[in-house]
């Protein structure tokens, strides 16, 4: 048993043990120690072979003279040696290596430090060296199945036959393309370094593809007879988390981390004791993995807490936190999903997202919204031999009884896929529609055959006839909708949820109007049912639903939703699917407008050189008064749609500019700094998961939101507690009637004050015009 240059030894082992031990520990400890020799030599394959040497001498020397206490450690040892051998040995070294040669020669090894310490020494950080090393392996200049087996090998460790049959193919492949991949990075010079500048986003983008192509394959595997393979799933996982503590201020980054963690979660579930696939909606969410739920929910908030704007990944983990905050499949808030969907293809606009959002529309507001978003991507040609595609459309035709179609889809999608465990389970909901279908075709014939002889039964006979006639109606009524879209669909089977999302999908609506119609129709779908037919929607229901979430609402807050419903209800009935007086039974509510006290000047004058309020309030509330414009207006306010020269901003959505004077143009450069585009007035911090607004609202530099007319009024409302004489503080609209009322008494006219509060109307201004006393007048 030997001690000293390797430390403590375990003890003579055999040479199988041996052999598992270095397993392990290359498994472990290779990213470090083939970065810390790629920065010694330059050339990753060279590094490779260095610390491969290393390997051999510990399968020949660990059986004879025991494994040592840290054998990472050792191993670097042995391979900061051979490198610095090589180094002696070749001419073509610079200066920089001479030195880094001999002081490496000369440091006294005394095997006491651990393998940290050892790749210190390298001249850079251990995590410095194994973020290198990744951003070497995912090079653009390498295609995506060399950069992923690259990867494997360098970062993750993996022998060459372990990729191969991670991903079912030849061993001999999966060599020639580690080989071809380092012979590129060769001759293309690739520096070893973290790229920086304009190259670090995209870069940083090709390493989070690699990891998260190498989980989804684990997750779903494209070929095989296994529906997952776990251990690409932990390696992804893994090398997620090691790049995440290597880049803590990057929001993507953690996002991958939390997408995989929440997705991991589920594994257990997603088979059943045959190993088939088991969709989500029926998994027993018992089995779910809180701790990687619990991860999941944390690499979330530390992408939120990173900042920026949001991102594909980032956006995907909030879909995910969506689902794994759900304890029931009904407790799953599908609209919000769509929302975020609906934020996800505009930073990623590929048709797989979309069939996505496909997904979550049909869940969200009934199969038909989804089925209209489907039919519009069977022409991408970069779906055609993706087999969710069909996959997906035949469940949404299944569930509109639409079996015949249904059953094709199906077929179709076992045809493309080449993974047995999702053909068969294909095959099997084929073989269902065509029963279905079947019985149908069948019922349709008896009734038939009953109203030809005239028969007059009634009770459950008559009403299986009656439902077998539906049943044909919808399939035919179906088919047509497939060729003429929307205009086809037949008024019997139109659902609330269903209209309401194709309704909500129009492109003629602005974000605000959408985002306010939405709060609405959820509402009014979570009370009668989504899948509740459109026709059997009466006005009295609707009563019923309104008296319940807004009986005590204020007098805006009620005509609001009047107003969203009575939209909803004249765009359906256009298309016959309901009646126009949905809303007949809603009677608009008087909004009282109490008379306003003006805030007092010098009151006012104090507020503004308050040091205690921070730089936003102060901008909002001189913007507010010195352009008498609404509170909505001003935090509509796109940094974009300022004129800071001419001291104005434009109001896209009203044909108005906001004007302002020097107090306010003083303090808005400020506030902008840095800033191009997204909203003049942000929140505090960045939404969560569940409470994502929609891409206009959010600043694409902090990947904050932008500041709500709640939040505003509140802080006003504090700052002003004592002007009040009731202690609740001053409203927005009182700050706005005091401007109005200062430039009355500073002698303004109606039409003056109209030109620049934007109102609509001169008679509502004469209020706060002055009218001269005789003794005021000029002769």
């Amino acid at each position: 048993m030997r001690r000293g240059r390797a430390g403590a030894v375990i003890g003579r082992v055999t040479s199988l043990d041996a052999h598992r031990v270095a397993d392990a520990v290359w498994k472990m400890e290779s990213a470090r120690i083939v970065a810390g020799l790629v920065r010694m030599v330059g050339d990753v394959g060279l590094a490779e072979e260095l610390a491969q040497d290393a390997v051999l001498a510990a399968l020949e020397q660990w059986p004879e003279a025991g494994v040592p206490d840290n054998p990472g450690a050792w191993l670097m040892a042995v391979a900061k040696r051979r490198a610095v051998d090589h180094l002696r040995r070749e001419e073509r070294r610079d200066r920089g290596q001479e030195q880094l040669a001999h002081d490496l020669a000369s440091r006294p090894d005394d095997g006491e430090r651990d393998v940290d310490d050892v790749v210190n020494a390298l001249d850079g950080e251990v995590g410095d060296d194994v973020l290198r090393l990744m951003f070497v392996s995912c090079h653009p200049v390498l295609s995506t199945e060399a950069r992923v087996a690259l990867t494997l090998r360098l970062i993750g460790g993996l022998r060459t036959d372990e990729i191969a049959r991670a991903f079912l193919v030849s061993e001999s492949a999966v060599a020639q393309r580690i080989v071809r991949a380092k012979r590129a990075l060769a001759d293309a010079h690739v520096p070893f370094e973290v790229p920086s500048g304009p190259d670090r986003a995209a870069r940083l983008s090709s390493v989070l593809e690699v990891i998260y192509l190498v989980f989804n394959e684990g997750y779903a595997a494209t070929a095989g007879d296994e529906l997952m393979r776990p251990s690409l799933c932990l390696e992804a996982l893994r090398l997620g988390r090691v790049l995440a503590e290597l880049t803590p201020d990057e929001a993507e980054v953690h996002g991958l981390v939390a997408l995989m963690e929440l997705q991991q979660s589920r594994s257990a579930a997603r088979t059943g004791p045959s190993g088939e696939p088991v969709v989500l909606h029926e998994q027993n969410r018992g089995r779910w993995d809180p701790l990687l739920i619990r991860r999941g929910f944390a690499a979330l908030l530390r992408a939120r807490q990173a900042g920026g704007p949001l991102g594909p990944y980032v956006l995907q983990a909030a879909i995910a936190a969506c689902h794994a905050g759900a304890a029931t499949p009904e407790e799953t808030d599908w609209p919000q999903i769509a929302a975020l969907y609906e934020a996800l293809v505009r930073v990623l606009p590929t048709p797989v997202a979309q069939l996505n959002r496909a997904v979550a529309l049909a869940m969200a507001y009934g199969p038909r919204a989804g089925l209209t978003l489907v039919d519009t991507l069977t022409g991408e040609p970069a779906l055609k031999g993706y087999h969710l595609l069909p996959a997906v459309r035949g469940d949404l035709l299944a569930r509109l009884h639409r079996h015949d179609e249904a059953r094709t889809e199906f077929e179709r999608a076992a045809s493309l896929t080449r993974n047995s465990s999702e053909r068969a389970v294909l095959l099997r909901r084929a073989a269902t529609c065509a029963e279905e279908a079947g019985k149908a075709g069948e019922t349709g014939k008896a009734a038939e055959t009953g109203k030809a002889r005239g028969a007059g039964e009634t009770g459950e006979a008559g009403e299986t006839r009656g439902k077998a006639k539906e049943t044909g109606e919808a399939a035919e009524a179906g088919g047509k909708a497939a060729e003429a879209g929307e205009a086809g669909l037949a008024d019997a089977h139109v659902t609330l949820g269903g209209a309401a999302g194709l309704f909500l999908a129009r492109p003629d609506l602005s974000a605000d109007t959408m985002r306010s119609y939405r709060q609405t129709l959820t509402r009014l779908c979570r009370h009668l049912g989504e899948n509740a037919p459109l026709r059997d929607v009466t006005s009295h229901r609707v009563a019923e639903v309104f008296a319940a979430a807004w009986g005590t609402a204020a007098g805006a807050t009620w005509n609001r939703h009047r107003a969203a419903l009575r939209s909803f209800a004249t765009w359906a009935a256009e298309r016959g699917w309901a009646a126009a007086d949905l809303a007949a039974s809603l009677d608009r509510r008087p909004e009282p407008r109490a008379r306003t006290r003006s805030i007092d000047r010098s009151r006012l004058e104090s507020l503004w050189k308050r040091p205690d309020i921070p730089l936003r309030e102060r901008t909002l509330w001189l913007l507010l008064y010195e352009s008498a414009a609404p509170a909505e207006w001003a935090l509509s306010l796109n940094v974009e749609d300022l004129d800071l020269p001419g001291m104005r901003g434009e109001v896209k959505a009203r044909g108005h500019w906001l004007r302002w004077q020097s107090d306010t143009a003083a303090l808005l450069p400020l506030l902008v700094e840095g800033r191009r585009r997204g909203p003049l007035f942000l929140a505090d911090r960045r939404p969560g998961p569940g409470r994502m607004p929609v891409a206009a609202d959010l600043c694409p530099d902090t990947g904050r939101g932008r500041l709500s007319y709640e939040r505003a009024e509140y802080l006003f409302k504090r700052a002003t507690a004592d002007v009040d004489p009731e202690g609740s503080g001053c409203t927005l609209h009182r700050l706005r009637h005091s401007r109005l009322a200062h430039l009355g008494e500073d002698g303004w006219s109606a039409p003056m004050l109209m030109s620049l509060s934007g109102h609509g109307s001169v008679r509502t201004l004469h209020g706060f015009v002055r009218i001269p006393r005789p003794a005021d007048t000029v002769a």
